[in-house]
């Protein structure tokens, strides 16, 4: 994998393990995504208010969310950018209308 690639892989890797509890329920989980790395800086405020809904989940999401918020502030802009891109096109890929919490496990880089 290509060194560019490699730390929006990473962040990928985590929503596809933990997005499911992070976003279940949410009617349209790719906005809640986008609005956690719309800005600059992680928005972690956003996501232990969704991680509150789903208090079971958070022993075990809770560190991996932080962790992921705390990797994508590092990342340069670029990068940031392209990981939104890959969130739009997942949204696009599973359709508007067909796409539930559920598919946003299958993102890819």
């Amino acid at each position: 994998m290509s060194p560019t690639l490699e730390p929006i892989h990473r962040l990928a890797q985590g929503v596809r393990t933990h997005g499911l509890a992070l976003l279940a329920g949410m009617p349209d989980p790719h906005d809640e995504l986008m609005s956690l790395v719309w800005g600059p800086r992680f928005d972690r405020e956003h996501a232990l208010e969704l991680l509150a809904r789903q208090p079971e989940a958070a022993v075990h999401t809770l560190p991996v969310l932080l962790a992921a918020a705390d990797h994508f502030d590092t990342l340069h802009a670029g990068a940031q950018g392209r990981l939104r891109r890959l969130i739009v096109r997942h949204r696009a890929l599973c359709g508007a209308d067909d796409c539930v919490a559920g598919t946003i496990g299958g993102m890819s880089t």
